[in-house]
């Protein structure tokens, strides 16, 4: 089980969400879908982690938008973590990320194409932070124990892993929600992200998806026992500079969240 302030994400604890837009697109668009995520997780008594990414450093298109500046980026979201008093995670890319985010986040991400990357892992884990590893959509679920055990050789069990699908042919993603299963035999909490699991990658110049599975794949995995979910929210996911195909609007969090809560409430009283 990891601790974080308040929140305890793994052994049969309620499920925690993970959420906010793909990317730091203005300090206005991250506070407002902050408070409005945190609104909805305080009136649900669910434990809520504001998501997003400081850079997108792994975008289709050379022309796609990648972030405002990192020291910005990271700048917006140590305020956001200090007024509203909710621990933050955002993706690194490289060792020097680390140094950078530190002090301003509470997780790191490792994303899913760089989780076979050997030295970002072990920097990662000595940065004494929590770590998020995405299991690659080349791997199968048992190997990804092979990423966690980089990051616990460095002393540090603050672990969690994440299914964001497979690649199932070209421009196609498959859950197998046996691999929830799988992931939690290896020891850590278990994570499922219901919109990167939507996308059909890298199709014509950018990457798209099929919003309309989100919610089934996020039900589907709070039924399978998930430690924490995993989604991108966007006020307006059109409008969005980064996977506008595959995140969540605002105003339906908190109808499908309701859902989850009782999905998870109900399974988890079985273990008891």
């Amino acid at each position: 089980m990891i601790e974080l302030g308040n929140i305890k994400i793994g052994a049969n604890k309620p499920l925690v969400l993970i959420a906010g837009p793909c990317v730091v697109e203005s300090k206005e668009i991250i506070f407002q879908t902050a408070e409005e995520i945190k609104r909805i997780t305080d009136k649900l008594e669910i434990p809520f982690i504001f998501k997003s990414s400081f850079k997108k450093a792994n975008r289709t298109n050379i022309n796609s938008f990648v972030g405002l500046g990192d020291r910005e980026a990271v700048k917006i979201l140590s305020e956001l973590r200090q007024n509203l008093s909710i621990p933050v995670l955002t993706d690194i890319h490289k060792e020097t990320d680390i140094d950078l985010v530190s002090g301003s986040v509470d997780i790191i991400q490792i994303p899913a194409f760089l989780c076979r990357q050997t030295d970002l892992l072990l920097a990662a884990g000595q940065s004494g932070l929590v770590v998020n590893i995405k299991k690659g959509q080349f791997l199968a679920p048992g190997d990804i124990r092979h990423a966690a055990e980089k990051v616990a050789s460095t002393g540090n069990k603050k672990i969690m892993l994440t299914e964001r699908g497979t690649t199932f042919g070209y421009h196609n993603l498959v859950v197998d929600m046996r691999s929830l299963v799988i992931m939690k035999e290896l020891g850590y909490p278990v994570v499922m992200d219901a919109t990167h699991s939507v996308q059909l990658p890298s199709k014509e110049n950018v990457s798209g998806g099929e919003p309309k599975f989100i919610k089934p794949l996020a039900k589907a995995a709070a039924a399978v026992g998930i430690d924490a979910l995993f989604l991108e929210v966007h006020p307006n996911p059109e409008k969005a500079l980064s996977d506008a195909s595959s995140q969540l609007p605002l105003n339906e969090l908190e109808s499908l969240l309701t859902e989850i809560k009782a999905i998870d409430s109900l399974i988890k009283s079985f273990s008891k």
